[in-house]
């Protein structure tokens, strides 16, 4: 389009930190001006083809973060101001044609009292990212744009005009757009956003996510969950057919533990994304598992092709003695028991279970029982290597 500039980009500040700057002096000071405020974002902006509020504390305002002190009150005049006023905000923004590498904006354009509408300046950023991207135009009132413009992303966009005295107007309407993931296949248009999110149960290390179903013109094949960490980091979390997740609490970090939820259809068109909602974090690390207060050693007697003779020694390594003991493992070949002795053995598919005798019932402190079985096997005699004594597991060996 005429008029236009390349964009420019640079990072959002980070409370009490200055990111790394990649913009030139002209750009930096127009967008120490007019960056997005913190929570410009949450409100319903104009979208395609549906709207999702940016996530809270996305586009963080340059000029706050910086430390700018704001403007000194000044006692009203009686005096009128002779001053001029500055344009109006561009209104009406949309994006009238989007593809795979192009954005196409249009707008209603500015107006001025006293002087002529020079441009427009627009600020743009990733969803879910920390770069803010910027672009020039003329006094147009449409504009393509195309840096950093991918398949599948979505982004956020707004404009100012300005004026041939350099005053600058109001931010116009936020516009939050999704490219297609493809321009020639039967598919263009991408799902709905999903809409109502929501945290329901929680548990101490879980918490479910639902959400209202998106539509499509084709049809909607899932739904991608996203953890986002409140700066600039995603990760796709879960791929689900449904409008429901349950999720692992995540573990407390100095960042946040926000998600999102995006529709996809069957060629991979992606949704605007679903409003943030942030689970709470694990509130203590699980207790460690007690020690191990048996242990358990299996050995191979004898084996032949087709049999086997194995023995089974149970140990009581606590300090309090043990009133009648039931040993079980399961066999990780295809064994069967015929026989057994100094233990009542019986076994359900591959699990054995092996229970005292009476003269054998009680364990003392440091005490041990030996119990032995005789039986079949066709493809393997492995030994097995997890045991448990009257429900709680042992060591081996």
């Amino acid at each position: 389009m005429t008029g236009v500039r390349s964009s420019s980009l640079f990072r959002r500040l980070r409370p009490g930190l200055l990111a790394a700057v990649v913009v030139s002096t002209a750009v930096l000071g127009t967008a120490l001006s007019a960056a997005p405020a913190a929570d410009a974002g949450t409100a319903a902006p104009a979208a395609y083809p549906g709207v999702a509020p940016a996530p809270a504390g996305a586009a963080v305002s340059v000029a706050a973060a910086a430390g700018t002190a704001p403007p000194t009150p000044t006692t009203p005049s009686s005096t009128p101001s002779t001053s001029p006023v500055p344009p109006s905000a561009p209104t009406n923004l949309t994006a009238s044609e989007v593809r795979t590498g192009s954005i196409t904006l249009t707008w209603t354009a500015a107006t001025s009292d006293c002087c002529a509408i020079t441009g427009y300046d627009i600020t743009y950023y990733q969803e879910f990212g920390d770069v803010i991207l910027s672009a020039s135009a003329g006094a147009v009132t449409t504009t393509t744009i195309t840096a950093h413009v991918g398949p599948g992303m979505q982004f956020s966009f707004r404009l100012i005009a300005r004026d041939s005295l350099g005053q600058r107007s109001n931010w116009s309407n936020a516009l939050t757009v999704v490219t297609p993931v493809t321009d020639t296949g039967p598919d263009t248009t991408p799902p709905s956003a999903p809409q109502n999110l929501t945290v329901g149960e929680v548990t101490a290390s879980t918490g479910t996510l639902s959400w209202s179903p998106s539509t499509d013109d084709v049809g909607v094949l899932g739904y991608n969950v996203y953890q986002f960490d409140g700066w600039f980091t995603s990760v796709l979390v879960a791929t689900v057919p449904g409008t429901t997740y349950t999720a692992d609490l995540p573990a407390s970090t100095p960042l946040r533990n926000q998600y999102y939820v995006r529709a996809r259809d069957a060629v991979g068109n992606v949704s605007i994304a679903s409003n943030t909602v942030t689970l709470p974090t694990r509130t203590s690390t699980p207790p460690p598992p007690p020690p191990s207060t048996c242990r358990v050693t299996y050995r191979n007697q004898s084996e032949w092709q087709g049999g086997f003779v194995a023995t089974a020694t149970v140990h009581n390594a606590g300090a309090a003695p043990i009133d009648g003991w039931a040993v079980t493992f399961s066999f990780p070949g295809d064994q069967q028991v015929t026989s057994g002795w100094n233990a009542t053995i019986g076994q359900t598919g591959t699990a054995v279970t092996a229970r005292n005798v009476d003269w054998n019932r009680v364990l003392a402190p440091n005490g041990s029982a030996t119990f032995g079985v005789q039986g079949r096997w066709g493809v393997s005699d492995a030994p097995p290597t997890g045991f448990s004594l009257n429900g709680a597991p042992c060591t081996a060996g």
